[in-house]
Formats: structure tokens, C-alpha cells, sequence
């Protein structure tokens, strides 16, 4: 059964509230989420006691993003661990949340690996629950740490590209601090941008159906004193056209081996748009989103979300409510099919460049991929 509550609800307006974070009450560890599907109307903590209830926040968007997915899998394999649930039926609860995201998968791997290791030591299950909790508090450090230095690269990149340093960035989807356990990856370069005097104005794609640019990057954007400026999914082409666009920054949930990059439906037509118009299209994203073992685009697993998100709208203001909730206002006649996926898949080669902690790859190839995949383990072991 989801156990689930909410804690702390806290007015409108970005508050430093953690988007992820692990607590020990005196009635038991907790992961408590910043409920992302209450943004930007509220700032609401949801308490997550058992996996099941983990898993509802990851499907209905509570919590999200391809980096912090791997936090929450990570920590929701240590918090079945410290309340005596079953391991391994948590790590297969957690990992099938979310088929697209890989980090997901990733972090559920690396905590119950740790866990696995610790009890065929002959440890006690408190003790093994313990290294499984130390290896996500590993992760998140390290995402972190990631996130500063895909910044770093990322705006160098930018100066590189587009000399001058009065950058025009669109972006798609949500990709800041409420995906990381940093600032995020491509909305982390941007703020780079802002806090270097080098970002004239960031344009944010309200990204259909759950419009988390308009929700959450504005939100953020609004938070960090940035430029900023909404529009449609379907303006950005007369943007482009106008000459508004300098470069187009995006994040990754799945970077196959031969280089496609599965991100939020719409990044795919923007790509499109970029190259068309000569404009350099950026893929940010951490070394653990790539996935050599995914041979190419057309093999990537991509999530279809419900119908209901397309034909119906929720707006996160509705007390009590929040994206997904069943509370929607029709906006199509009963019965109407929808086709709605949560991602698409852009292909190697109208993708300028993938930056990572480990540096930027430009052009995209599955060679290369595979060279930052051993630099990035040699890092880690060393």
C-alpha cells in the first residue's frame, strides 16, 4: 500500500526548499520530495514511508527528472532497507517506474548492489541498509558536483560558439535544480550564462501537456533574477525565423550508444528548427544518462503517458490537486483518443554537442560516447 503525507506547505515563490532529501523522524526514515505537481503555486513536502508510495510520486511527476530519478531510486532501495521491507521486490517496483529514464534504473542498481554486497558479507540487514543509505548520499554528492561541472564546460561551450557573450537560449521542458542534486544540467549552464553577464534572455518552451517549462523553468528562472520569457511549444519556429534564437539547450533521460537522445516530447522538432536555421543545439546531460547498452534510437523504450493529460487540463492551483490528480477541466469531446508520449528521440546528427562532467563531445558518435563512459569510470575508481 503507497503511504504517502504531506509535511510543509510553504507560500508561493522558490524558497530553497530541496527537492529531494533523506530524514530520520523518530517514527522512522522518510524520503521526503518537493512535490513538483503542486508548482508554482505551492510549495508542498511529500513524505514518502514505503516504496509503493515512492513510486506513485515518480509516475504522477511529484518528483522527476532523469538525475534526480536516480537519487529517488537510489534513496527509495535504502528506505526499503531501513524499514525491513524486501529489497529486491523494492528495487523491481522502482526501477519499472519509469521506463524512458535511465538514471532511475542506474541508482536502484547502485544502491541494491551496495546492499546486496554488504549482506553477502554477513552483515546484518541494519548494517547493509546502512551502506545502501551511504551509497545514494554517494550519488547525490556526485550529481552535485556533476551538475557545477557540466556548467562549467557548458558555458564555455556557449563562448566558444557564440563569441560575444550575449547569449539568446531556448530551452525545453524543466532542467534545473528540481531535476538535480545540484543546479541541474542544461537550465545550469544557462544560469551560468546569468550569473557570468552573458545571458541576454532565456526562452522558455511551456513544454505540453504538463507544461513543466511554464511550471517549473519559469519558476526557477523567476527565483535566479533571469531574463526570462514564456511561449508555446508551436511559437518557437516564427522565434527562430525571427533571428531570436542563439542556441538551443536541452536535457537527456536516455542518451543511446550511437548517440540519439531521448528527451521530453518537442525536443526533437526543435532540433529540427536548429538545424534549419544554423543554430547550435546542446545536449546537457551527466555521463550516467548515457546507456551503451540501448544500440540506437530506435531502441529506446518510450513512455506513453495517459490520454488524459492530452484531453483534459488540471491546473496545479486546484486545492488538494495538482497534474494528473483527476481533477481536469475536458478540453476534447468524450471519448477522444489521444497520442501522447512522453519523449521523443533526436538523432546523432542534429545534435551540435553532449556536455557532461567529463567534457563536451562534438561531433556525436558512439565512439566518442564510449571514450567519456571509460573516462568517467576511471574518474570514479581512481
Amino acid at each position: 500500500m503507497a503511504d504517502q503525507d504531506v509535511r510543509t506547505t510553504m507560500g508561493p515563490g522558490p524558497s530553497g526548499i530541496p527537492s529531494l532529501r533523506w530524514d530520520e523522524p523518530p517514527e522512522g526514515p522518510v524520503l521526503v520530495l518537493l512535490d513538483q505537481t503542486r508548482l508554482p503555486a505551492e510549495e508542498v513536502e511529500l513524505v514518502c514511508t514505503d516504496v509503493p508510495g515512492l513510486v506513485l510520486a515518480i509516475q504522477t511527476l511529484a518528483v522527476r527528472g532523469a538525475p534526480l530519478l536516480g537519487l529517488a531510486g537510489a534513496y527509495g532501495v535504502a528506505l526499503a532497507a531501513a524499514r525491513g521491507y524486501d529489497v529486491d521486490e523494492a528495487a523491481a517496483l522502482l526501477a519499472g517506474a519509469r521506463p524512458t529514464a535511465v538514471n532511475l534504473g542506474y541508482g536502484v542498481r547502485l544502491a541494491a548492489g551496495a546492499y546486496r554486497a554488504a549482506v553477502e558479507k554477513g552483515v546484518g540487514r541494519a548494517e547493509a541498509g546502512a551502506v545502501a543509505l551511504a551509497a545514494a548520499k554517494e550519488l547525490h554528492r556526485a550529481d552535485a558536483e556533476a551538475s557545477a561541472r557540466m556548467a562549467r564546460h557548458g558555458l564555455a561551450l556557449l563562448d566558444e560558439l557564440l563569441p560575444g557573450g550575449s547569449h539568446r537560449i531556448l530551452t525545453h521542458c524543466n532542467t534545473g535544480r528540481l531535476v538535480s542534486g545540484g543546479e541541474g544540467t542544461a537550465f545550469a549552464v544557462a544560469l551560468a550564462a546569468h550569473r557570468a553577464g552573458r545571458l541576454r534572455r532565456l526562452w522558455v518552451d511551456e513544454t505540453r501537456p504538463l507544461l513543466q517549462g511554464a511550471r517549473l523553468t519559469a519558476y526557477e528562472a523567476a527565483g535566479s533574477g533571469m531574463a526570462y520569457s514564456l511561449l508555446s511549444d508551436n511559437a518557437a519556429g516564427s522565434l527562430f525565423a525571427a533571428g531570436e534564437v542563439d542556441a538551443v539547450l536541452i536535457g537527456a533521460d536516455r542518451i543511446a550508444a550511437d548517440g540519439s537522445v531521448a528527451n521530453k516530447v518537442g525536443s526533437y522538432p526543435l532540433a529540427v528548427l536548429a538545424k534549419y536555421h544554423h543554430v547550435p543545439f546542446v545536449v546537457v546531460a551527466p555521463v550516467t544518462t548515457v546507456d551503451l547498452e540501448t544500440p540506437d534510437g530506435a531502441s529506446i523504450e518510450v513512455e506513453q503517458r495517459p490520454g488524459q493529460e492530452v484531453t483534459e487540463f488540471t491546473a496545479p492551483q486546484v486545492p488538494g490537486g495538482g497534474w494528473g490528480s483527476g481533477s481536469g477541466l475536458p478540453v476534447a469531446p468524450l471519448g477522444t483518443q489521444a497520442y501522447n508520449p512522453a519523449f521523443d528521440v533526436t538523432p546523432p546528427e542534429l545534435v551540435t554537442a553532449v556536455v557532461t562532467e567529463e567534457g563536451v563531445l562534438s561531433p556525436v558518435t558512439g565512439g566518442g560516447l564510449r571514450e567519456l563512459c571509460a573516462r568517467s569510470r576511471q574518474v570514479t575508481i581512481s
